[in-house]
């Protein structure tokens, strides 16, 4: 696992951010911080967390493969305010709590091939936000993402989840074509105490300006 403080100024809160496959901090950088100091977490080819300093507030938000992620090593993360999954489940690798296993071992195969082609227009609802992402490419290469995945359907395939009440809030695409809107309803609408619809693709981070932005979602 990498680590990249987005912002870190000694404020009393701190924003616990796991990225999605493939990501870093770079198509982040946009994200006002306001009084909140962030980390972001990425590259799940190890799962070694950083030193988690002392504050007085924690806040989780995790995104599509982070949302498997950050639950498999809740016991090991702080005790969180308010906890957010956004365009993922606990069940990454499911056909109806995830991806289905069909289109995710395709992914899989052609990883390299997807990474060099289209996936990331595929994330994308408009054309203007990929556009947008553009400006602001993740930098990690294409072999280190390829053994990421690899590596997280490993993980994925030798961990037996039974879901506990965890996750706070979920924000969910209605236009996922990454992770199908349909399955992120089917668990979530059972597992949550609040679920915010966008209109939207697979990256919905546009929609907003802050972090406290998306905190305050509802």
């Amino acid at each position: 696992m990498q680590y990249h403080w987005l912002n870190k100024n000694n404020n009393n809160k701190l924003i616990i951010f796991f990225a999605g496959w493939s990501f870093d901090y770079n198509p982040f950088k946009f994200l006002n911080c306001t009084d909140f100091d962030v980390l972001i977490l990425y590259d799940y080819n190890t799962l070694e967390l950083p030193e988690i300093p002392k504050y007085k507030k924690y806040y989780l938000i995790s995104w599509s493969m982070g949302v498997f992620t950050a639950y498999i090593l809740k016991n090991k993360l702080p005790k969180f305010d308010l906890k957010i999954a956004i365009n993922g489940t606990p069940y990454p690798v499911d056909d109806n709590k995830g991806i289905p296993l069909k289109p995710f071992l395709l992914t899989l195969k052609h990883a390299k091939q997807g990474l060099e082609g289209k996936f990331y227009q595929n994330i994308f609802d408009t054309t203007k936000d990929f556009e947008t992402y553009n400006e602001n490419q993740v930098k990690r290469t294409v072999d280190n993402r390829v053994d990421e995945l690899n590596n997280l359907y490993k993980l994925i395939k030798q961990t037996q989840i039974n879901y506990e009440s965890f996750y706070d809030k979920a924000i969910i695409s209605q236009n996922d074509i990454i992770i199908p809107t349909k399955n992120q309803i089917n668990f979530w609408q059972n597992n949550t105490k609040s679920i915010k619809m966008l209109e939207s693709g697979h990256f919905p981070f546009y929609n907003f300006k802050s972090w406290e932005e998306i905190l305050q979602c509802k």
